[in-house]
């Protein structure tokens, strides 16, 4: 398969926000996040959550070397000056042991609040706290995992076929997700749960992931902002110079900026 153009050399950005990247899965896509990495000049760099996939990682270990690279990448970031907060997540909770340590310009913090360059303050939270279904049925949380692994090795190969005919990407988990009355109604729950404990700690908002969800909304009076996962929608919370948040899905984002790459040395200065 011939490697996708390049987009432009550099997007200048004040904050990106990611999360559930499963690195040591099959399911990461890796690649693409790596692309975005190492395409974004960013001064703040926030991990929410289950970056590395520990608990898959006990089960079956599956390390190639795009997810060691992404791994660089993030650390290469750290030491040209990038501030990188990282909250960890349920699936690796294990680095909550280190909460409170700083590694250079490398923090890792249970919650964090990030004010933007307009002054909103935005509570940042991996968002497991606020799932039910994980603190009390594990066994139906495993349960879930499963389908959730079926549906995406299904999402391959149908994804495979609809590019032999030219079709873009299409994700089966998150139409099948979105067609069950019960899994809608856990998200519009879990939803106002999060936007509920920011307003209750006088934020503005508030950023999350966990549920491979990517939103932009204002529930009760809160701005509500899910960044999303690297799993199936590849997508990420972006803030530009401005403070001006908005959500981008890389597939589609860096065919925008694919337009630009032959300008020599561009230098994006917004969120488009």
């Amino acid at each position: 398969m011939s490697a996708p153009p390049p987009v432009a050399s550099t997007i200048r950005l004040r904050c990106a926000f990611i999360s559930d990247v499963h690195l040591g899965t099959k399911r990461c896509r890796a690649e693409l996040l790596l692309e975005f990495l190492r395409s974004v000049d960013v001064d703040t760099l926030i991990l929410v959550g289950d970056i590395i996939d520990l608990k898959s990682m006990s089960r079956s270990f599956f390390w190639p070397q795009t997810h060691i690279d992404v791994l660089r990448a993030i650390l290469g970031k750290v030491r040209h000056g990038t501030r990188v907060i990282y909250v960890p997540g349920n699936h690796d909770e294990v680095f909550r042991e280190l909460v409170g340590s700083v590694f250079g310009n490398l923090e890792i913090h249970r919650d964090y609040v990030h004010q933007t360059a307009d002054g909103r303050r935005l509570l940042v939270v991996h968002g497991d706290e606020f799932d039910s279904v994980v603190k009390c049925s594990r066994w139906l949380t495993s349960l879930g995992t499963w389908v959730y692994d079926v549906l995406l090795r299904l999402n391959r190969y149908f994804n495979f076929v609809r590019r032999t005919f030219g079709f873009p990407y299409w994700s089966l988990a998150a139409y099948v997700k979105s067609r069950i009355r019960n899994a809608v109604e856990y998200i519009r729950k879990f939803e106002e749960a999060v936007a509920f404990a920011a307003r209750r700690r006088g934020m503005d908002g508030v950023v999350c992931g966990h549920i491979h969800r990517a939103k932009l909304a204002v529930i009760d009076g809160v701005l509500y902002c899910n960044d999303g996962d690297w799993v199936e929608s590849c997508t990420s919370l972006v803030e530009n110079l401005n403070g001006h948040l908005s959500l981008w899905n890389w597939v589609e984002q860096r065919e925008r900026l694919v337009q630009v790459a032959s300008v020599p040395h561009a230098i994006i200065d917004r969120a488009a």
